[in-house]
């Protein structure tokens, strides 16, 4: 079943200040969002299968977006994370369905890359609520500079029947990290954690 998608929003976020301090190069963030209808809004359905497959069709549109936004190689992409919220009428499990099981493996292919789980966040709410998308690492969990979030709102979704579906990614970590652990430079990048 493809995605019945209402509309795609694509955020893109420079910081050149932080602390009263400059950041150089700028820190660079990009969210790519789709507001989808929910085959399942007001039902209990237990083959939730649509929703899988719809999540993996998610995965690489939204990733294809996002890296676009930011005008950088999928390669360059240091963090990223995902995110869905459903509207009243929804189940979590509708936006879990969406973001687990296939989601994750095209999101990694338009990245070359991705060794570390993607770190994700699910919530119900309605009309303009803030979704958090957490973001962490991609090859490396433990690279305590790039523990971010970016949070995002499209002012006319969810609505009751609707999904909203998101990835967030960086270009690099946190501005001016200093609570030591793990930096980039010493990840091994062989078991996604260091």
């Amino acid at each position: 079943m493809p995605a019945d998608i209402r509309k795609i929003v694509t955020i893109v976020e420079d910081t050149f200040l932080e602390g009263e301090r400059a950041v150089d190069p700028p820190a660079r963030r990009a969210a790519a969002l789709a507001v989808i209808a929910n085959p399942f809004a007001g039902r209990y359905e237990n083959d939730l299968t649509p929703l899988i497959e719809i999540g993996e069709s998610l995965g690489l549109l939204l990733a294809q977006r996002a890296v676009s936004a930011l005008g950088i190689e999928g390669g360059s992409v240091e963090s990223y994370g995902k995110a869905a919220a459903v509207g009243a009428d929804g189940e979590l499990e509708h936006a879990a369905a969406i973001l687990h099981p296939k989601f994750g493996a095209p999101f990694r292919k338009v990245l070359g890359k991705g060794a570390a789980l993607i770190p994700s966040n699910k919530k119900r709410g309605g009309l303009g609520m803030a979704l958090d998308i957490p973001l962490g690492h991609k090859d490396a969990a433990f690279v305590r500079s790039h523990f971010d979030g970016m949070e995002v709102r499209i002012h006319d979704a969810p609505r009751a029947s609707e999904i909203l579906v998101a990835v967030a990614i960086s270009a690099s970590g946190r501005p001016h990290p200093r609570i030591g652990g793990l930096t980039k430079q010493q990840i091994i990048g062989v078991d996604g954690l260091r």
